[in-house]
């Protein structure tokens, strides 16, 4: 009975370590930046910016949600960690509804200028691919997803795509008809983001497929402005997520992400 004891007293210590690594941000060790229940450890931009003064966020269900403050004002903004990251894997589940254009922003500074995973899932939105928030509204998006619709247009019954004709020589991206075979319509999806160098090279997965690979070195595209972006982000920032601006978010219309954790490489 003693040596049960002092087994399960073993376990009970190494657990708590563990857990106190994570929190401190040990580098290879996934941490969690959302606990659940509340959003500490995250803060609205603090000035207003070009989506609003920072949108309606909170916590139900076990997830972070976000909506235009009131809904269907047009007032929206961003969501932001408190804490800044470098070269980083981020795992994040995301359910939007549809109509709404969020994403989620790498390396962002407080006004929102980032590196964009595209979650404009709309019709002629995007879903993982990279926008230049901010910093010249690049995009190496390979084409753009649409609804498929019955009589109630407020929800489609499945998804399709239309190639933009863009071409990203230095990048890979995954096709139109296998981004509609991977995505889940009506449910939860898991997001994978690896962020690395400055400028970065960013490779985005949903659900286990990789989506594409957008390398800031390399890319070509004529918004973009390499020297310039440089000056505007840094090798460090915020992790955040977003409520668009402007009467094109349908109201009442919710974003909702749960289970986000980020691992440290630099």
């Amino acid at each position: 009975m003693a040596c049960r004891h002092l087994i399960a007293t073993v376990l009970a210590v190494a657990v708590v370590g563990s857990a106190q690594i994570g929190k401190a941000g040990k580098k290879e060790e996934w941490i969690s930046l959302f606990d659940g229940r509340t959003l500490r450890g995250w803060h609205t931009n603090p000035q207003r910016i070009g989506h609003g003064t920072g949108g309606q966020w909170s916590v139900e269900d076990g997830a972070i949600v976000g909506q235009q403050d009131p809904p269907g004002s047009g007032n929206g903004g961003i969501l932001l960690t408190d804490r800044q990251f470098g070269d980083f894997e981020l795992l994040i589940e995301m359910k939007p509804d549809w109509g709404v254009c969020s994403g989620v922003f790498l390396r962002s500074n407080q006004r929102g200028q980032c590196y964009q995973m595209m979650v404009d899932y709309h019709d002629r939105g995007n879903v993982g691919h990279i926008y230049g928030e901010g910093i010249g509204g690049f995009t190496n998006r390979a084409f753009s997803i649409f609804g498929v619709y019955g009589k109630d247009r407020s929800r489609p019954l499945k998804l399709r795509t239309e190639p933009t004709g863009f071409v990203d020589p230095h990048g890979y991206t995954i096709s139109g008809p296998q981004w509609v075979k991977i995505w889940k319509l009506n449910d939860w999806n898991t997001a994978r983001i690896r962020v690395v160098g400055h400028p970065p090279k960013i490779t985005t997965w949903i659900n286990g497929v990789k989506v594409c690979e957008f390398d800031a070195r390399a890319f070509e595209h004529p918004r973009y402005d390499k020297r310039r972006v440089m000056k505007l982000i840094g090798p460090k920032g915020h992790i955040a997520v977003q409520v668009h601006g402007g009467k094109g978010w349908p109201v009442g219309a919710k974003c909702r992400w749960r289970n986000i954790k980020i691992k440290i490489l630099d």
